[in-house]
C-alpha cells in the first residue's frame, strides 16, 4: 500500500489538525466518543483528512461500516447497500455510509438516499471538496450536519512527515533515512496543506535517497524533494469554490489599492489555468466600478488589456493582464459611478413612469412638432457658460428637478475636475430656478 495509506490513524488521537472539530469538549468528538454519530458532511481541501476521518469514525463505533464513490456508485449499488443496511437494523446493528465526492450525484441520485437518512435506516457521511450549499440537495443537507476541514497547517504537515519517519511498521522508521532539514521545509511549503502530496512526495524522495558511503545513511536531499514533487499542485477550480473565493480576493485587493496582494492573486488565478477572458473582463468591470472617474484612462487601460489578451493569448497574455492591473490598484478610486447609477436605478423602480419633457422629446415630423415636440428646447452651444438661459433649461421629469444622482469623489481627475465643474453648474442651475419662481 502506498505510503499515505498505511498511515492513515486508526484511532481518533492519531489524528493530526481539526482541532476545531476534533479538540477536547468540542461537539464533534463529544459525539463521537458517545458513539452518537449524526449524518454529516465533511467539507474540505484534498488531502485534509475527509476519509481518514470518516474511517476513524468507523472504528470507534458499533456501526457497520460502507464505503462509496459518488464517481463510481449509482441508485442501483444504493439499493444493495440500504436492503443490507435493514437487515442489520432488524438485528440491531447501525450502518454508517461513507460517500466520497458525494458532490458528483445527481440530485435524483441524492433524492434516493435522503428517506432512508430521514428513518435512520443509514447514518451518512459525505465527502466533498465543493461547497455543499451549491452542490449537494437542500432537503438531504437540513437532514445532515456540515463539518468544514480545513488544509493542514504547516505544523500539522511535519508531524505527519516526522511520523511516518519515525514508524518502523506503518512508516519509513528503520530504513536508515535522514531527512535534510532545507529538503523537510521545501515539503512542507509545497504540500500546501494536503498530507497526501506530502506523503506521497516523501515516499518517492525516499526511493530515489542514495547512500553515504560514511555513514550509511540514506539522504533524503532538498533535488530529491524537488524531483518528487515536481510542481506545486495548485489548489484552485475554475467552476467551484476556490474560483470564486480567489477572483473575490483579486477584485478586493485592487479595490484596497494594494497592488502587491493584486498581482499574487492574478499569478494564482493564472498559474492555475484560470480562463484569462474571464479575468480581463473583470479589469473591465472593476474600472468602470472602483476606479470610474477618478482616473479617466483606466478604462481604456483595462479594455486595451482585455483587447491584447484576446489576441495574443497566454503565455503572453500574462503581460497586458499584468500592466492592467497593477494600473488599476495604484489608481485613485471612485465608484461614484456606480452609485450614481443605483441612485437613478431606485428612482425609476419607485416612481411612476413619467414622460419625457416636451422640450426635450424628438420632433422628426410635423405631428410631432404641432404637438410640441421639441418646441422651446434650447442649444446650449448657442450660449455663453454663464449665460443664465441655457441653465433654466431642465432635464429630468419635473417629479425629479432638482435630485442629484451623481455627487463626484474627491479622489483624482473627477475631484479636480468633475467636481469643481458641476459645483458652478449647480450654482448656475439653483439662480436659474430662483428667477424662475
Amino acid at each position: 500500500m502506498p505510503l499515505a495509506a498505511r498511515l492513515r490513524p486508526r484511532a481518533l488521537d492519531e489524528v493530526v489538525g481539526q482541532e476545531h472539530l476534533l479538540g477536547e469538549g468540542r461537539v464533534l468528538r463529544r459525539a463521537l466518543e458517545a458513539d452518537r454519530v449524526p449524518s454529516m458532511i465533511l467539507w474540505g481541501p484534498p488531502g485534509s483528512g475527509k476519509t481518514t476521518l470518516a474511517e476513524v469514525i468507523a472504528r470507534g463505533t458499533h456501526s457497520h461500516y460502507v464505503a462509496l464513490s459518488a464517481v463510481t456508485a449509482g441508485v442501483a449499488e444504493l439499493r444493495k447497500v440500504v436492503e443490507e443496511a435493514r437487515r442489520r437494523r432488524r438485528a440491531g446493528q447501525r450502518t454508517i455510509l461513507f460517500v466520497d465526492e458525494v458532490h458528483r450525484w445527481t440530485r435524483s441520485q441524492q433524492d434516493a438516499i435522503l428517506p432512508h437518512v430521514e428513518d435512520g435506516t443509514l447514518t451518512l457521511i459525505g465527502a466533498t471538496t465543493e461547497n455543499p450549499s451549491f452542490e449537494v440537495n437542500a432537503a438531504l443537507l437540513s437532514r445532515s450536519r456540515v463539518f468544514p476541514l480545513r488544509a493542514l497547517a504547516e505544523a500539522d504537515i511535519a508531524a505527519l512527515v516526522a511520523r511516518a519517519l519515525d514508524d518502523p511498521e506503518r512508516g519509513l522508521g528503520g530504513t536508515g533515512l535522514d531527512l535534510q532539514p532545507d529538503a523537510l521545509a521545501h515539503l512542507v511549503t509545497q504540500a500546501n496543506g494536503d498530507a497526501r502530496t506530502a506523503l506521497n512526495a516523501l515516499e518517492l524522495a525516499a526511493d530515489a535517497a542514495v547512500e553515504q558511503p560514511t555513514s550509511g545513511a540514506r539522504v533524503i536531499t532538498l533535488t530529491d524533494v524537488e524531483e518528487a514533487l515536481q510542481h506545486r499542485a495548485l489548489l484552485y477550480d475554475r467552476v467551484g469554490e476556490q474560483h470564486f473565493d480567489t477572483i473575490s480576493a483579486f477584485i478586493k485587493s485592487i479595490r484596497g489599492s494594494d497592488p502587491d496582494a493584486a498581482i499574487y492573486w492574478l499569478a494564482r488565478m493564472l498559474e492555475a489555468g484560470e480562463d484569462v477572458m474571464f479575468v480581463a473582463r473583470r479589469l473591465v468591470i472593476l474600472a468602470g466600478e472602483d476606479v470610474g472617474l477618478a482616473d479617466p484612462g483606466a478604462l481604456p487601460m483595462a479594455v486595451a488589456a482585455q483587447q491584447a489578451a484576446h489576441m495574443i493569448g497566454l503565455p503572453e497574455a500574462l503581460y497586458p493582464l499584468a500592466e492592467a492591473t497593477l494600473y488599476l490598484a495604484t489608481a485613485p478610486k471612485s465608484n461614484s459611478v456606480k452609485r450614481a447609477y443605483d441612485a437613478a436605478r431606485e428612482a425609476v423602480q419607485r416612481m411612476r413612469n413619467e414622460p419625457v419633457p416636451l422640450h426635450l422629446r424628438n420632433a422628426p415630423t410635423t405631428l410631432a412638432r404641432q404637438l410640441g415636440h421639441g418646441r422651446d428646447y434650447v442649444y446650449p452651444h448657442d450660449h455663453a457658460f454663464d449665460d443664465p438661459t441655457q441653465w433654466a433649461q431642465e432635464y429630468l421629469p419635473e417629479g425629479l428637478w432638482g435630485t442629484r444622482f451623481y455627487v463626484p469623489s474627491d479622489a483624482g481627475a473627477e475631484g479636480t475636475l468633475a467636481r469643481e465643474r458641476l459645483s458652478r453648474v449647480a450654482d448656475l442651475r439653483a439662480q436659474a430656478r430662483a428667477r424662475r419662481t
